[in-house]
């Protein structure tokens, strides 16, 4: 119990503002659930609306991997730490694959509301990543040869849904990027253990059900 507790006060450690530490919560992911994570580029340093990359164009400004790239992510404690006490702000990023958790997206109000249609249907979800435009259901490990069997026996899939597989990525808590705080809207419970996620056939099988069935207009993010 006093290991769980530790693990519990280190993923929740807050600086003096009351946000939580990212260097925590990165050594959390990296060493006890073996999610490969990196520093993101971070949010504009100069204050302007946007990202620190040279893409002025950026899609997801402040959440993305740029120096070191995607395939640095890495589960070693020693990394980690020089990564984070060298650039304590930078938003973490989880590389989507292999051994890590991949993930389902979709714009924050459709997810909202077909989050609140699958609790009242009693479905169990997993970690749930709110940014400010888009949420993330994390499911287990997924192959492009699985999702596109999956996505080809639909007769319908939502546009606005994105699948975060091999190769990809998504921000994690307490990231801070250009277009604000990345939180937990369903949060992992502390242990000793890596939280449990669904499968991507249930959350794919049941967010397109729930779109459809309440006739939400998901608009392409």
């Amino acid at each position: 119990m006093r290991e769980i507790l530790g693990r519990r006060r280190r993923l929740l450690s807050r600086r003096n503002d009351g946000r939580p530490e990212p260097i925590g919560a990165a050594l959390t992911f990296a060493t006890e659930w073996q999610w490969p994570v990196l520093p993101g580029v971070a949010p504009d340093p100069q204050g302007r609306v946007g990202c620190a990359c040279p893409d002025p164009e950026c899609s997801v400004p402040g959440a993305h991997p740029f120096d070191p790239g995607l395939l640095a992510a890495t589960t070693d404690a020693r990394m980690v730490r020089w990564w984070w006490a060298n650039r304590p702000g930078a938003p973490i990023v989880l590389a989507t694959g292999g051994t890590a958790p991949c993930a389902v997206s979709l714009p924050a109000p459709a997810a909202a509301r077909a989050l609140d249609l699958l609790d009242r249907r009693g479905m169990r979800l997993g970690p749930v990543v709110a940014a400010p435009t888009r949420w993330a259901v994390l499911v287990k490990p997924y192959s492009m040869e699985q999702l596109g069997e999956l996505l080809y026996a639909k007769d319908f899939v939502p546009g606005s849904l994105r699948f975060h597989g091999e190769g990809g990525y998504i921000a994690l808590p307490p990231s801070e990027t250009a277009e604000g705080g990345v939180r937990w809207e369903r949060a992992p419970l502390p242990g000793s253990a890596s939280p449990w996620v669904p499968d991507v056939e249930a959350v794919v099988d049941a967010v397109v059900d729930a779109l459809t069935r309440t006739g939400v207009s998901a608009p392409e993010l």
